[in-house]
Protein backbone atom coordinates (compact mmCIF):
# COMPACT_ATOMS: atom_id res chain seq x y z
CA UNK A 1 0.00 0.00 0.00
CA UNK A 2 1.80 3.35 -0.19
CA UNK A 3 1.44 5.64 2.21
CA UNK A 4 2.64 8.81 3.45
CA UNK A 5 5.65 8.66 6.37
CA UNK A 6 3.02 10.42 8.65
CA UNK A 7 0.26 7.69 8.18
CA UNK A 8 2.57 5.00 7.97
CA UNK A 9 3.65 6.36 11.78
CA UNK A 10 -0.17 6.59 12.05
CA UNK A 11 -0.91 2.78 11.61
CA UNK A 12 2.40 1.68 13.41
CA UNK A 13 0.58 3.77 16.45
CA UNK A 14 -3.20 2.32 15.98
CA UNK A 15 -1.93 -1.43 15.48
CA UNK A 16 0.05 -0.42 19.22
CA UNK A 17 -3.47 0.89 20.57
CA UNK A 18 -5.37 -1.93 19.57
CA UNK A 19 -2.80 -4.81 20.32
CA UNK A 20 -2.13 -3.52 23.78
CA UNK A 21 -4.94 -2.05 25.94
CA UNK A 22 -1.87 -0.54 28.52
CA UNK A 23 -0.21 1.64 25.28
CA UNK A 24 -1.59 5.26 25.36
CA UNK A 25 -0.65 8.30 23.98
CA UNK A 26 0.15 12.02 25.13
CA UNK A 27 0.79 15.26 23.63
CA UNK A 28 0.06 18.47 22.89
CA UNK A 29 -3.10 18.52 20.61
CA UNK A 30 -3.01 14.73 19.71
CA UNK A 31 -6.19 14.62 20.61
CA UNK A 32 -8.89 16.57 18.77
CA UNK A 33 -6.38 18.39 16.29
CA UNK A 34 -4.61 15.31 15.43
CA UNK A 35 -1.26 16.16 16.02
CA UNK A 36 0.67 19.39 14.38
CA UNK A 37 1.73 17.43 11.46
CA UNK A 38 -1.34 15.01 12.33
CA UNK A 39 0.61 11.94 13.10
CA UNK A 40 -1.96 10.74 15.66
CA UNK A 41 -5.25 12.15 13.60
CA UNK A 42 -8.42 10.17 14.44
CA UNK A 43 -7.21 7.99 17.12
CA UNK A 44 -8.93 10.10 19.91
CA UNK A 45 -11.92 9.52 18.11
CA UNK A 46 -11.29 6.05 17.75
CA UNK A 47 -10.02 5.09 21.37
CA UNK A 48 -10.88 7.38 23.52
CA UNK A 49 -9.78 10.23 25.82
CA UNK A 50 -8.49 7.95 28.13
CA UNK A 51 -6.25 6.31 25.51
CA UNK A 52 -4.95 9.55 23.56
CA UNK A 53 -4.32 12.04 25.95
CA UNK A 54 -4.48 16.35 25.09
CA UNK A 55 -1.70 17.51 27.56
CA UNK A 56 -1.24 20.67 28.87
CA UNK A 57 2.05 22.90 27.42
CA UNK A 58 4.46 21.33 29.77
CA UNK A 59 6.79 19.42 28.38
CA UNK A 60 8.54 18.38 31.69
CA UNK A 61 4.82 17.23 32.96
CA UNK A 62 4.09 15.27 29.82
CA UNK A 63 7.61 12.73 30.32
CA UNK A 64 7.23 13.36 33.94
CA UNK A 65 3.31 11.96 34.17
CA UNK A 66 4.19 9.28 31.48
CA UNK A 67 7.34 7.97 33.48
CA UNK A 68 5.71 7.40 36.56
CA UNK A 69 2.87 5.80 34.80
CA UNK A 70 5.77 3.61 33.18
CA UNK A 71 6.72 2.66 36.64
CA UNK A 72 2.80 1.68 37.04
CA UNK A 73 3.03 -1.20 34.14
CA UNK A 74 1.82 1.16 30.94
CA UNK A 75 3.46 1.87 27.51
CA UNK A 76 2.90 5.50 27.13
CA UNK A 77 3.83 7.56 24.03
CA UNK A 78 4.94 10.54 24.42
CA UNK A 79 4.75 13.05 21.71
CA UNK A 80 6.87 16.58 21.65
CA UNK A 81 5.37 19.00 19.57
CA UNK A 82 8.90 20.20 17.66
CA UNK A 83 12.26 19.34 18.60
CA UNK A 84 13.07 22.26 20.11
CA UNK A 85 10.79 22.26 23.07
CA UNK A 86 12.27 18.75 24.64
CA UNK A 87 14.53 20.81 26.19
CA UNK A 88 12.39 21.50 29.75
CA UNK A 89 12.09 17.51 29.77
CA UNK A 90 15.62 17.10 29.41
CA UNK A 91 16.04 16.91 32.94
CA UNK A 92 13.34 14.26 33.43
CA UNK A 93 14.96 11.88 30.37
CA UNK A 94 18.41 11.86 31.46
CA UNK A 95 17.97 11.88 35.44
CA UNK A 96 15.29 9.60 35.40
CA UNK A 97 13.94 7.91 32.84
CA UNK A 98 17.40 6.93 31.72
CA UNK A 99 18.84 5.72 34.99
CA UNK A 100 15.83 3.70 36.36
CA UNK A 101 16.32 0.48 34.94
CA UNK A 102 20.34 0.92 36.67
CA UNK A 103 19.56 2.33 39.28
CA UNK A 104 17.50 -0.33 40.73
CA UNK A 105 20.02 -3.34 39.75
CA UNK A 106 17.47 -4.52 37.14
CA UNK A 107 14.37 -4.46 38.92
CA UNK A 108 12.19 -1.81 37.26
CA UNK A 109 11.82 -1.27 33.90
CA UNK A 110 10.67 2.12 31.95
CA UNK A 111 8.45 0.88 28.54
CA UNK A 112 8.30 4.75 27.86
CA UNK A 113 8.53 5.97 24.11
CA UNK A 114 9.14 9.35 23.21
CA UNK A 115 8.22 11.01 19.83
CA UNK A 116 10.48 14.04 18.31
CA UNK A 117 9.61 15.56 15.25
CA UNK A 118 13.37 16.66 14.39
CA UNK A 119 15.56 18.42 11.69
CA UNK A 120 15.21 21.06 9.19
CA UNK A 121 13.95 21.30 5.73
CA UNK A 122 10.12 22.70 6.25
CA UNK A 123 10.77 26.42 6.55
CA UNK A 124 10.15 26.68 10.69
CA UNK A 125 10.66 29.26 13.01
CA UNK A 126 12.90 29.45 15.85
CA UNK A 127 13.10 26.36 17.83
CA UNK A 128 11.23 24.34 15.66
CA UNK A 129 14.01 22.77 13.37
CA UNK A 130 16.66 21.71 15.80
CA UNK A 131 18.76 18.45 15.89
CA UNK A 132 19.03 17.22 19.44
CA UNK A 133 20.33 13.66 19.06
CA UNK A 134 23.82 13.90 20.43
CA UNK A 135 22.49 14.64 23.76
CA UNK A 136 20.56 11.38 24.02
CA UNK A 137 22.74 9.09 22.33
CA UNK A 138 25.63 10.24 24.87
CA UNK A 139 23.18 9.24 27.74
CA UNK A 140 23.50 5.32 28.78
CA UNK A 141 19.92 3.73 29.09
CA UNK A 142 18.31 5.35 26.49
CA UNK A 143 17.57 3.81 22.75
CA UNK A 144 17.60 6.26 20.01
CA UNK A 145 15.89 5.32 16.36
CA UNK A 146 15.58 7.48 13.29
CA UNK A 147 13.06 5.96 10.80
CA UNK A 148 13.86 7.38 7.20
CA UNK A 149 11.36 5.92 5.59
CA UNK A 150 7.37 5.53 5.38
CA UNK A 151 7.93 1.35 6.22
CA UNK A 152 10.83 1.89 9.16
CA UNK A 153 8.36 4.41 10.33
CA UNK A 154 5.83 1.48 10.82
CA UNK A 155 7.67 -0.72 12.10
CA UNK A 156 10.40 0.76 14.34
CA UNK A 157 7.39 2.81 16.24
CA UNK A 158 5.53 -0.42 17.46
CA UNK A 159 9.19 -2.23 18.11
CA UNK A 160 10.38 0.88 20.34
CA UNK A 161 6.61 0.39 22.22
CA UNK A 162 6.60 -3.10 22.96
CA UNK A 163 10.65 -2.67 24.18
CA UNK A 164 10.61 -2.62 27.66
CA UNK A 165 13.47 0.47 27.31
CA UNK A 166 12.77 4.24 26.82
CA UNK A 167 13.13 4.89 23.50
CA UNK A 168 13.90 8.67 21.93
CA UNK A 169 11.73 8.06 18.66
CA UNK A 170 13.41 10.55 16.27
CA UNK A 171 11.23 11.38 13.13
CA UNK A 172 12.41 13.88 10.20
CA UNK A 173 9.53 16.03 9.87
CA UNK A 174 10.63 17.11 6.08
CA UNK A 175 9.55 13.58 5.27
CA UNK A 176 6.41 13.18 6.62
CA UNK A 177 5.03 13.47 3.16
CA UNK A 178 7.58 11.48 1.30
CA UNK A 179 4.97 8.50 0.20
CA UNK A 180 6.59 4.66 -0.42
CA UNK A 181 4.79 1.27 -0.53
CA UNK A 182 3.77 -0.37 2.95
CA UNK A 183 3.16 -4.05 3.61
CA UNK A 184 1.27 -3.27 7.23
CA UNK A 185 0.87 -7.39 7.11
CA UNK A 186 4.87 -8.12 6.93
CA UNK A 187 6.88 -8.92 9.82
CA UNK A 188 9.99 -6.26 9.93
CA UNK A 189 12.80 -7.01 7.95
CA UNK A 190 15.48 -6.30 10.54
CA UNK A 191 15.68 -5.70 14.23
CA UNK A 192 15.17 -2.35 15.84
CA UNK A 193 19.03 -1.95 16.15
CA UNK A 194 20.23 -2.88 12.37
CA UNK A 195 21.36 -0.73 9.97
CA UNK A 196 19.97 -1.19 6.19
CA UNK A 197 22.20 -1.07 3.53
CA UNK A 198 20.05 1.11 0.66
CA UNK A 199 22.63 0.40 -2.25
CA UNK A 200 25.53 -1.44 -2.77
CA UNK A 201 28.55 0.17 -4.46
CA UNK A 202 32.67 -0.54 -4.12
CA UNK A 203 33.78 3.51 -4.40
CA UNK A 204 33.06 4.65 -0.88
CA UNK A 205 30.59 4.21 2.02
CA UNK A 206 27.93 6.86 3.09
CA UNK A 207 26.29 7.07 5.98
CA UNK A 208 23.32 8.66 7.30
CA UNK A 209 20.24 8.28 9.13
CA UNK A 210 16.91 9.94 9.32
CA UNK A 211 16.09 12.49 6.91
CA UNK A 212 19.59 12.57 5.27
CA UNK A 213 19.41 9.26 4.13
CA UNK A 214 17.15 10.42 0.99
CA UNK A 215 19.73 13.34 0.34
CA UNK A 216 22.17 10.64 0.43
CA UNK A 217 20.68 8.15 -2.37
CA UNK A 218 20.18 11.16 -4.41
CA UNK A 219 23.82 11.64 -3.98
CA UNK A 220 24.71 8.23 -5.09
CA UNK A 221 22.54 8.63 -7.80
CA UNK A 222 24.46 11.63 -8.91
CA UNK A 223 27.87 9.62 -8.47
CA UNK A 224 26.83 7.05 -10.72
CA UNK A 225 26.05 9.26 -13.81
CA UNK A 226 29.99 10.42 -12.92
CA UNK A 227 31.37 6.72 -12.50
CA UNK A 228 31.58 6.45 -8.83
CA UNK A 229 30.07 3.66 -6.92
CA UNK A 230 28.69 4.67 -3.60
CA UNK A 231 27.28 2.22 -0.68
CA UNK A 232 24.58 3.56 1.55
CA UNK A 233 24.04 2.73 4.95
CA UNK A 234 20.67 3.75 6.76
CA UNK A 235 21.85 3.92 9.86
CA UNK A 236 18.38 3.73 11.50
CA UNK A 237 19.30 3.52 15.38
CA UNK A 238 21.75 6.00 16.90
CA UNK A 239 22.12 4.20 20.08
CA UNK A 240 23.23 1.62 19.83
CA UNK A 241 25.07 2.03 16.33
CA UNK A 242 25.04 -1.02 14.29
CA UNK A 243 29.05 -0.78 13.60
CA UNK A 244 29.23 -4.28 12.52
CA UNK A 245 27.32 -3.28 9.38
CA UNK A 246 29.68 -0.38 8.88
CA UNK A 247 32.78 -2.04 9.57
CA UNK A 248 31.80 -4.93 7.12
CA UNK A 249 31.05 -1.86 4.31
CA UNK A 250 34.10 -0.24 4.78
CA UNK A 251 36.11 -2.86 4.81
CA UNK A 252 34.97 -3.42 0.78
CA UNK A 253 35.24 0.33 -0.11
CA UNK A 254 37.94 1.77 1.86
CA UNK A 255 36.40 5.41 2.37
CA UNK A 256 33.47 6.56 4.86
CA UNK A 257 31.75 9.80 4.91
CA UNK A 258 28.87 10.58 7.62
CA UNK A 259 26.09 12.54 6.66
CA UNK A 260 24.04 14.56 9.38
CA UNK A 261 21.48 17.66 9.79
CA UNK A 262 23.25 18.53 13.29
CA UNK A 263 26.21 20.32 13.60
CA UNK A 264 29.47 18.08 12.43
CA UNK A 265 31.62 19.47 16.06
CA UNK A 266 30.34 17.11 18.34
CA UNK A 267 28.03 15.01 16.54
CA UNK A 268 27.03 11.57 16.11
CA UNK A 269 29.45 11.29 13.09
CA UNK A 270 32.15 11.97 15.35
CA UNK A 271 31.73 8.60 17.32
CA UNK A 272 31.00 6.90 14.15
CA UNK A 273 34.38 8.53 12.42
CA UNK A 274 36.31 7.63 15.91
CA UNK A 275 35.15 3.84 15.70
CA UNK A 276 35.37 2.90 12.20
CA UNK A 277 38.74 4.25 12.43
CA UNK A 278 39.77 2.50 15.45
CA UNK A 279 37.98 -0.51 13.87
CA UNK A 280 38.97 -0.38 9.74
CA UNK A 281 42.32 1.30 10.37
CA UNK A 282 44.09 -1.02 7.73
CA UNK A 283 40.96 -0.83 5.56
CA UNK A 284 40.51 3.15 5.17
CA UNK A 285 42.26 4.86 2.07
CA UNK A 286 41.48 8.05 3.06
CA UNK A 287 40.03 9.85 6.70
CA UNK A 288 36.52 9.77 7.48
CA UNK A 289 34.65 12.49 6.41
CA UNK A 290 31.81 14.21 8.12
CA UNK A 291 29.36 16.53 6.53
CA UNK A 292 26.68 18.40 8.33
CA UNK A 293 25.14 21.31 9.55
CA UNK A 294 27.42 24.08 10.40
CA UNK A 295 28.35 25.43 14.16
CA UNK A 296 25.77 27.81 15.13
CA UNK A 297 22.93 28.23 15.90
CA UNK A 298 19.72 26.85 13.22
CA UNK A 299 19.73 30.25 11.10
CA UNK A 300 16.45 31.79 9.38
CA UNK A 301 14.51 29.89 7.31
CA UNK A 302 15.65 31.50 4.14
CA UNK A 303 18.66 30.64 4.47
CA UNK A 304 17.96 27.15 6.03
CA UNK A 305 19.08 25.55 2.44
CA UNK A 306 22.48 26.71 2.62
CA UNK A 307 22.98 25.24 6.59
CA UNK A 308 21.87 21.45 5.56
CA UNK A 309 23.68 18.77 3.81
CA UNK A 310 22.59 18.58 -0.33
CA UNK A 311 24.10 16.38 -3.06
CA UNK A 312 26.45 18.76 -3.86
CA UNK A 313 28.39 18.93 -0.31
CA UNK A 314 27.95 14.98 0.06
CA UNK A 315 29.53 14.79 -3.47
CA UNK A 316 32.43 17.15 -2.49
CA UNK A 317 33.21 15.24 0.44
CA UNK A 318 33.34 12.00 -1.71
CA UNK A 319 35.62 13.52 -4.39
CA UNK A 320 38.04 14.80 -1.45
CA UNK A 321 38.19 11.11 -0.43
CA UNK A 322 38.89 9.67 -3.58
CA UNK A 323 41.41 12.11 -4.07
CA UNK A 324 43.14 11.21 -0.89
Amino acid sequence: MITTFAAALNAGLRKALEDDPKVLLMGEDIGRLGGVFRVTDTLQKDFGNNRVVDTPLAESGIVGTAFGMALRGYRPVCEIQFDGFVYPAFDQIVSQVAKIHYRTNGKVIAPLTIRIPFGGGIGSVEHHSESPEAYFTHTAGLRVVAPSNPADAYHLVRQAIMLDDPVIFFEPKRRYWDKADVDFRAEPELPMDRARVCTTGTDATVVAYGGTVATALTSAKIAAEEGHSLEVIDLRSLSPIDFDTIEESVAKTGRLVVVHEAPVFGGLGAEIAARITERCFYHLEAPVLRVGGFDIPYPPAKLEKHHLPDPDRILAAVDRSLAA
